[in-house]
């Protein structure tokens, strides 16, 4: 009987340390290493282009008059505000990071509005200019003005103010 309640125990004492002990700490983000530190992008940027596509439809929002400006720290959180002529502005931030896979760096945002989830983006970076291009479901935009937003991908251009 003693055999029987030590094992009734010890497995759920052992189950409880290995299931505690595992790694789920997220891994730190990798702000180095690719062509640009993200910290470089810290400060404030004016769109001179600012374009979304669903494959069908394309918008340039600087292009109808509209403005789009982004606010960089440098821990790499961003707030990006898009504001089109034909309607209420709406602000959305993220973190930008680089992903590294296989000795490759690629620029890489984590969207707030989807934590957990990230995707990549062609980026570069000289001292006045910031650019970031995204492919199919890289970014949403409501091309209808119905309230909803369909994805679509992204190019933007910006400038440093």
């Amino acid at each position: 009987m003693k055999t029987l309640s030590n094992i009734f125990f010890f497995v759920p004492l052992f189950a409880f340390v290995l299931f505690s002990c595992s790694d789920d700490d997220p891994e730190p983000l990798v702000k180095v290493g690719g062509p640009f530190e993200i910290n470089e992008l810290a400060g404030n940027w004016e769109a001179t282009s600012a374009t979304f596509s669903d494959g069908n439809l394309f918008v340039n929002i600087i292009e109808i008059g509209g403005s789009a400006t982004m606010t960089v720290q440098s821990s790499g959180n961003f707030t990006l505000t898009i504001d089109p002529p034909d309607r209420p502005a709406y602000t959305t931030s993220g973190e930008m990071f680089w992903e590294e896979f296989e000795g490759q760096y690629y620029f890489a945002i984590e969207w707030a509005n989807y934590p957990g989830d990230w995707d990549t983006y062609g980026a570069t970076l000289n001292a006045t200019t910031f650019t970031l291009n995204g492919g199919f479901d890289s970014g949403e935009y409501d091309f209808d003005n119905d309230g909803t937003f369909e994805t679509a991908s992204i190019s933007f251009t910006f400038i440093r103010v």
